[in-house]
């Protein structure tokens, strides 16, 4: 694991941006670490320069209380607040809330799982997970961006719940198309929904890159998550379909730019910094992603951090 050194100042927008966004999911897939070095790297990640820019530690319902048994003695000497986690929900949905519930009431002092992430096809599968959720958990959705998106969008708006897109995988059909995501985060927009997304946002610039960390690793294009989030900055300044693809696809990060005031694209569209507050606090929340590292030093690469 690197550890990234170097400090300067943090323009405002970018620290609104992405402040708390990188919720680090280091037991998946490409990175797929054992217990012991991925509570060991978001321990180090807390206590680094750019922990600002860390949100939740991500674990499967099944290895909660793993995870804590591997953590405990990292969060009795942590002084800076309880370790945020984030679950994903097994086929069981009854079985995962039943292992959050007894996980908080265990070790809330030092973590609390606060989030629980779920497959959904169905409104039903929304509604009976809805029904179930105790107070203090929030349940993001994770939908398909295909003809029943609007549907379940609707529904999520409804019942006051959050959406989950996937932006990638270890195979480059993995990877949905710029335009199904950009249609994800139009409905989300319009319909209130706030929403994360998941999977190969490793860099924070669009790019051609291997898949995997194996030495033959299949390469692919993957998504940037600095192109999503200005995109969906954008999108709720209701900017035309074919400009936030455009964003999407956006493969030079010099024409990214950001100060105290606006971030900016290609030096003639921007977003102010309370549009970017309100962007953060009503739409999109964070993004899951294997590493912490990368998108720090890719960050640093572009002289953004």
């Amino acid at each position: 694991m690197e550890q990234a050194v170097i400090s300067k100042h943090v323009a405002a927008t970018l620290r609104a941006l992405l402040a708390d966004a990188i919720d680090y999911a280091g037991l998946f897939p490409p990175s797929a670490h054992t217990m012991q070095d991925a509570v060991v790297n978001y321990a180090t990640y807390r206590n680094s320069n750019y922990s600002w820019m860390l949100g939740r530690f991500v674990v499967a319902a099944a290895r909660l209380e793993e995870f804590f048994d591997v953590a405990e003695d990292f969060i009795a000497r942590d002084r800076s607040g309880p370790w945020r986690v984030a679950t994903v929900a097994g086929e069981d949905i009854d079985d995962t809330l039943r292992k959050v519930i007894r996980f908080n009431e265990l070790h809330a002092a030092g973590a609390v799982c606060d989030v629980v992430e779920v497959r959904a096809s169905t409104s039903s599968k929304i509604d009976n997970t809805v029904s179930k959720l105790p107070s203090g958990l929030t349940a993001y959705f994770e939908l398909a961006p295909d003809e029943t998106l609007p549907e379940l969008v609707a529904e999520l708006a409804l019942r006051g719940q959050r959406a989950k897109v996937r932006t990638g995988g270890v195979t480059p059909d993995a990877f949905p198309r710029t335009e199904a995501i950009v249609r994800f985060v139009q409905v989300c927009t319009a319909a209130g929904v706030e929403f994360k997304a998941t999977a190969g946002l490793h860099h924070p610039i669009r790019c051609f890159r291997p898949l995997t960390y194996e030495e033959d690793s299949i390469k692919g294009t993957m998504h940037g998550f600095l192109n999503l989030f200005m995109m969906a900055g954008f999108a709720r300044e209701s900017y035309r379909r074919n400009l936030l693809e455009e964003v999407m696809e956006e493969e030079f990060g010099e024409v990214f730019e950001f100060d105290d005031n606006n971030a900016r694209w290609r030096g003639t569209h921007e977003i102010g910094l309370r549009q970017i507050e309100v962007l953060r606090e009503r739409g999109i929340q964070s993004f899951g992603s294997c590493s912490f590292d990368e998108p720090v030093a890719d960050l640093q690469k572009l002289g953004i951090l």
